[in-house]
């Protein structure tokens, strides 16, 4: 058994951790995949490059005549997206990990780890310990148990951006962000998409006004089946074919995409079985300082947080980082204010509470939809669905929560962040400053007014 000062297990953002701080350590990385991380390789970088492809699709197709200009869309080279893409990130990735295994300091390991004892881990035929150890080993797609889907075939995010060829009918299992997006992209780009969906809206975990708008949105656009589950997959020659509930109903289609959510690696360490506190959902607990139950090891990202957004794990990297180096004055995690965004078309940013949660919290609220349309620069896009939610405290008159689903979400909503992370009221966030004429903005600023 090799002993070191740190193991790191996994290189997403647990490769971040390592810093000059610790040139005197003598450092394991363990990473079974790709250096970077589900970020970097399958999740959001890929992903965000695909979505860009298919928003400039959608704005030939339909938002340019739409508005009187003589653009069409003649379909995408769905081999030159891909290429361009994962020609600039396997670079990196591969640079990262040649990086690594350049420092002196540095030991990479290259294979899968399971936990054989509370700070003993094997990877491969090695064991090796630490008096400190990091686990940032992420998350998995998760696959449901559907008799025949093995047989047939599917993708997940892990693997629908890297295909030789556009399906030409694709079905999408799930009505989640993943789903959603890759969904999507799929479909601007030239898929037949069909999303099955077992509840009865898309992104059901959102505002509600923001869910129902967003769900018209795809209903527009897309064939989706609701409250519906797959029976069974089977093949028929060159046909995948569903068998859906509860009619009893036959899909077929060319590739299936599987995005039902995702779970947590920590099973695959072996964690429970060697003392580690887990909770319900099989993820690991840790305490504010990102402690784990075992003394001396460190837990984050999405192995511990079922939110699993990559800014929330890089903060929690650099709580670890330092309480690492400073064990007498250790930092507190910050998970009060944690915004997210969903990359379809329309896009959709959340902070904060939605007005179901402040109603079961029994707080005295007021809540206001404000439509793009109202602002001069949505009345000139001619935006008649995008709207703004904002929930605000009657009592504080700060904003409980901030919603958002149309262009620019993920950007127009970091204002709403700052101002409530600061505990700005919503008088000053709307009068104690300037609001540029005609910018897209103004619908922030008219929103906040109505309240």
């Amino acid at each position: 058994m090799r002993t070191h000062d740190l193991v790191i297990i996994g290189a997403g953002s647990g490769n971040s951790i390592i810093g000059p701080e610790h040139d005197d350590l003598d450092i394991a990385m363990v990473e079974r995949g790709l250096f970077g991380g589900t970020c970097m390789n399958v999740g959001c970088i890929p992903s965000k490059m695909l979505v860009y492809a298919a928003e400039i699709a959608e704005l030939a197709a339909h938002t340019g005549p739409r508005l009187g200009v003589r653009t069409t869309f003649d379909g995408a080279d769905w081999t030159a997206i891909r290429d361009r893409i994962f020609d600039r990130i396997d670079p990196i990735a591969a640079a990262g990990e040649d990086y690594r295994k350049g420092l002196d300091n540095v030991t990479v390991y290259q294979d899968s780890a399971a936990f054989v004892g509370p700070k003993e881990i094997q990877v491969g035929d090695d064991i090796i310990t630490a008096e400190q150890i990091v686990i940032a080993a992420g998350a998995r797609a998760f696959i449901p148990p559907i008799p025949g889907l093995d047989e047939v075939g599917y993708h997940t995010s892990d693997t629908i951006m890297r295909v030789d060829e556009l399906p030409k009918r694709l079905a999408v299992l799930g009505g989640g962000y993943i789903a959603t997006e890759l969904g999507n992209v799929f479909g601007l780009l030239g898929s037949e998409v069909t999303f099955i969906v077992r509840s009865d809206a898309m992104l059901r975990n959102e505002d509600e006004a923001i869910s129902a708008a967003f769900t018209e949105a795809y209903r527009q656009k897309f064939d989706t089946q609701f409250m519906t589950d797959v029976a069974s997959a089977r093949t028929d020659g060159d046909d995948i074919v569903l068998e859906l509930l509860p009619d009893g109903e036959e899909l077929r289609v060319d590739a299936v995409l599987v995005a039902t959510g995702r779970v947590p690696n920590a099973d695959q360490l072996r964690l429970a079985e060697h003392g580690y506190a887990m909770d319900d959902a099989g993820y690991v607990v840790t305490d504010t300082h990102l402690r784990t139950s075992v003394d001396g090891v460190f837990a984050l990202g999405d192995v511990t947080n079922p939110v699993q957004l990559k800014h929330v794990a890089n903060h929690e990297a650099r709580v670890v980082a330092h309480n690492l180096s400073n064990p007498d004055a250790m930092i507190e995690v910050n998970h009060e204010l944690i915004p997210h965004a969903v990359f379809g078309h329309p896009q959709v940013a959340s902070v904060g509470m939605t007005e179901r949660q402040a109603r079961e919290a029994g707080i005295s609220y007021t809540a206001h939809v404000q439509h793009y349309g109202s602002a001069a620069y949505g009345w000139a896009m001619e935006d008649t669905t995008s709207i703004v939610k904002l929930v605000m405290d009657t009592r504080t008159r700060t904003l409980l929560g901030a919603h958002i689903c149309g262009p620019q979400a993920s950007t127009l909503i970091q204002q709403l962040i700052q101002g409530m992370v600061f505990g700005r009221t919503v008088d000053e966030m709307s009068r104690g400053q300037y609001y540029i004429h005609p910018a897209l903005p103004e619908v922030i600023e008219q929103a906040l007014l109505e309240l």
